[in-house]
């Protein structure tokens, strides 16, 4: 009778160390799905900003080819020409 009352306290100990490392392991969990979910904020905000910065570059890089530049002439006009298509369809549609 003696050995079922080890058997059954050792169960219980068990038990009770599987139950706390399930509780240490979902905190964890919960400390690392914020971590995640803070560092994709951080990752789309750097994303953003990229997506700025490369604005602002092909900004510059249109500017500088419109100056005289013999750079990016080719692209200049392609780019004027695409805007003036886009001007042409926006007042096609005004206009129906």
């Amino acid at each position: 009778m003696g050995g079922l009352v080890e058997i059954v306290d050792s169960l219980e100990n068990k038990i009770s160390r599987l139950l706390h490392k399930l509780e240490l392991l979902h905190q964890t969990n919960n400390k690392l799905e914020e971590e995640m979910a803070t560092l994709e904020k951080d990752h789309e905000k750097t994303r953003q900003y990229l997506m700025e910065w490369e604005e602002k570059y092909n900004s510059l890089k249109l500017a500088n080819s419109m100056l005289g530049s013999n750079t990016n002439k080719t692209e200049a006009k392609l780019k004027i020409n695409a805007l003036i298509r886009e001007l042409d369809h926006c007042m096609a549609q005004l206009a129906e």
